[in-house]
Order: C-alpha cells, then structure tokens, then sequence
C-alpha cells in the first residue's frame, strides 16, 4: 500500500532529493512551499498549513526549514508538523548544527569557506544567518533567524508534539543535524531503526 510523505520547504528539490527511503517506489511525494513559483501542491507557511488536513500524512521530510523560523515560531510549526501526521506517523528533518559551526567562528573563520557547495563557497557566516548571495538577491527567505544543537533540537521536538525521537550530529564538513520524531511511543530499538533507514550514510560520499 502506497503511503504519501510531505515534503516540507520543497523549494525545486524533489523526491529524489529527500531520503533513501522516500524515495523508493512506496512513498507519494506531496510539496510544501511558501513560494508559488516552486509549483508545490500545497501553498503556505510552516506556522500555517492550514492547506494539508489533519491527520492526512503518513510522514513529512522538512530539509532546512526550521531554522528560517524566529525561535517563537517554532513550536508553532512543530505543531503543525504533527497535527498533519497520523497518529503513527513520523518527521524526518534535518538542519544545520550550530555547535559545530561555532568551533569554526571560535577560531575566528567566520568568513572562512567551511566547505563548496553547488551555490558556492559556504562560510559560517552563511550558515549562521542565511546564504549571503541569496540574500542579496532578494531572496530574503533564505534568512536564518534561529538555530539547534543536538540537545536543543531533541528537546524542542519533545515538547512539542512528539514522543519519542532520534537524533544525529554531523560535524565537518557538513554541519548538520538530523531527527525523527514520532507522535506514537516506539522502543529505543525501533526509533533507532527507524532513524537508520532514513539518516544518510556520510562514510560512503
């Protein structure tokens, strides 16, 4: 049976831009954007999906988002996150990881290219508070206004319409997190093999 993931903050990116997982031949793709011009499915903000029903999702794959929210508006958006997942549904997001970054700014790279990316070179400061050259585009959705550790993000997603979570802290050169969250209780055994299956394997790129 064919079971459907939202793709929060699509942006262009696909199906095959999300995980392993999603993106095999079980999993329907529906997009989430703010902006029209990325042709979603649905139209709107993290703080108001008020265009994707309740308990309509099997699971939502948000790549980079949460951290454009200010840090009021996250539990706002958390919310929704869970109102649209079934009651066994599941998140999958990802973002960057500031304490890593900050060992970085604490050596004083902080306009120091971290690493190349197909935008450009990304420095810390991009990662801090938004990709400069978007920005100055005029893209200015692209603006960071709040950011996670590990041990924010867990507890974050714990008080905020989610019971049981796993998490993983990549540092250099990728500078990321990555949670899933469930709004039913699994054993540690089972968040654990849940979080494989969708995590990416960073040893083998």
């Amino acid at each position: 049976m064919e079971k459907t993931f939202l793709h929060v903050g699509c942006g262009n990116a696909k199906k095959k831009d999300t995980t392993a997982v999603f993106a095999g031949p079980e999993w329907k793709e529906l997009r989430f954007d703010i902006d029209p011009a990325v042709k979603p499915d649905f139209i709107g903000s993290m703080t108001d999906m008020h265009a994707v029903a309740s308990a309509s999702m099997d699971a939502l794959y948000s790549s980079h988002n949460i951290e454009h929210l200010y840090p009021h508006e996250v539990p706002v958006a958390l919310g929704e996150f869970s109102r649209v997942l079934k009651p066994e549904g599941f998140a999958v997001i990802t973002c960057p990881d500031l304490q890593s970054v900050a060992a970085l700014v604490a050596e004083d790279k902080l306009t120091e290219t971290a690493y190349l990316s197909s935008s450009g070179p990304i420095a810390p400061m991009d990662i801090l508070f938004g990709h400069r050259a978007s920005l100055a585009a005029g893209n200015l959705f692209m603006a960071h206004r709040c950011g996670f550790t590990e041990k924010v993000l867990k507890a974050t997603l714990l008080q905020n319409g989610f019971v049981s979570t796993a998490t993983m802290k990549v540092g250099t050169p990728i500078f990321a997190l990555w949670a899933v969250a469930t709004k039913s209780p699994m054993d540690e055994a089972q968040i654990v093999h849940l979080a494989r299956r969708h995590f990416p394997d960073y040893s083998s790129k």
